[in-house]
């Protein structure tokens, strides 16, 4: 029964990958599969199809789908009210005609966007300023959008959507997925400023007039935001790192203070709820994409599926901290065009499996998804994020992929020598 459900999950792969299904309905359509082989009943029962996958599956992950649509809401006052747009202005301002600095202070920006929102929303919140400006001063479209990538991935560890994600999906407290998310973050800095000073000063500059590029129209401009508004994004990092406030009313005092900061009085409904509409709209493919990752777990724990799948996966997985580390880089491309090992996709199910089986402590599994969520959140030419910054830059998204992969092939080596230190 494991050999089918492992060849079921191998064509769940191929689905994703030919793109013959979205990713949401091959997750549904595998939790079903795997719940059947599992030998769970239609209906009735304790560990039952209808039930314990479909119904308490789908709303698994419920706090994670409340903290996406939050920071999808202040991504979107971010951009409505101008803060974003703000900031990136006056960093070019201080920049002046030096690409690095230029660049230095967009990536900064997007560490920013990146720790609210995820996605090709927190791309546009940097790049729709950033990617032009930095392309200006003589930086190279490819890495003028693997700049605001790079932010934005630097900002993932800090993204309190992901914190409650990875929580929920894997059962992990969220005080324990905030303790490994801040040890990363200094390594995705580090990595993250050595990639814009690095590939900006290898490639050279190119002038703005050489540079020909296929974007949409740039946004009309609002004025500044007040100087007071533009901490926005570090009001909900503040309070959950520095006083462990929680993940939602964390957010939801940024979302308050971007309002009362940036709109009159009078302005502040039709504000609240025009900016709410639109993070529905945002916050919409993720969710479904949660609901669909809550059924897969839900099959994965079923007993059946545990008893098969436990014995298959202990044999093939590495014992040793040493050979954890080796092996789990080595397959770093495996969380890549929606692959086994990408934890908005399939590799929650591998990693359900991991924690469910006993086969890693929870803390370990946390840090190794958390790893390769690095890799994924940059270097995936099917990300949304990548796909945007890639086509605004006027670059195809391959390009983005071999200009940042190997810097975050380094992050997720990082990581995991970290993970296999601390918990193995």
């Amino acid at each position: 029964m494991g050999i089918a459900i492992l060849a079921l999950m191998a064509v769940g792969v191929v689905l994703m990958l030919t793109r013959v299904l979205p990713t949401a309905f091959a997750l549904v359509l595998l939790a079903l599969g795997i719940a059947l082989l599992a030998g769970a009943p239609l209906s009735g029962g304790r560990n039952d199809i209808l039930t314990s996958v479909l119904q308490t599956g789908s709303a698994a992950l419920a706090s994670t789908m409340i903290a996406v649509l939050l920071g999808s809401w202040l991504g979107t006052l971010m951009d409505e009210t101008g803060i974003a747009a703000t900031l990136v202005r006056k960093i070019v301002e201080f920049g002046g005609e030096r690409p690095s600095v230029v660049a230095l202070g967009v990536f900064a920006v997007s560490i920013l966007c990146g720790s609210i929102t995820g996605s090709a929303p927190a791309a546009m919140l940097a790049g729709v300023v950033g990617i032009p400006a930095m392309i200006a001063v003589g930086v190279t479209p490819v890495v003028a959008g693997g700049t605001v990538l790079m932010g934005i991935s630097a900002g993932s560890p800090l993204e309190l959507p992901v914190w409650q994600f990875l929580s929920d999906a894997l059962g992990a407290p969220v005080g324990d997925v905030k303790a490994i998310m801040v040890k990363l973050f200094p390594m995705a800095l580090v990595v993250g400023i050595a990639y814009v000073l690095i590939e900006t000063r290898r490639r050279g500059a190119r002038h703005a007039w050489a540079v020909r590029l296929d974007r949409p129209k740039a946004r009309v401009r609002r004025g500044d935001a007040p100087w007071y508004a533009l901490i926005t994004p570090l009001v909900p990092i503040v309070l959950a790192l520095g006083f462990a406030v929680p993940i939602v009313p964390s957010l939801l005092v940024g979302i308050v203070y971007a309002l009362v900061t940036t709109t009159k009085w009078g302005e502040l409904n039709g504000r609240a709820l025009r900016s709410l509409y639109k993070a529905f709209h945002v916050a919409a493919p993720p969710i479904v994409l949660f609901i669909a990752i809550g059924m897969l777990l839900a099959a994965v724990k079923l007993p059946g599926a545990k008893s098969a799948l436990t014995p298959i996966v202990s044999a093939i997985s590495p014992a040793s901290a040493v050979w954890f580390v080796v092996v789990f880089v080595v397959l770093v491309p495996l969380c890549l065009f929606r692959g086994p090992l990408n934890v908005f996709g399939l590799g929650a199910g591998v990693a359900g499996v991991l924690v469910t089986g006993g086969i890693y402590p929870l803390s370990a599994v946390v840090g190794l998804m958390a790893s390769y969520n690095q890799v994924f959140s940059v270097s995936d030419p099917t990300s949304t994020q990548t796909v945007w910054a890639a086509q605004y830059s006027g670059v195809r998204p391959e390009k983005a992929m071999t200009s940042t992969l190997p810097y975050t092939w380094v992050v997720a080596l990082g990581g995991m020598v970290l993970t296999s230190v601390l918990y193995l």
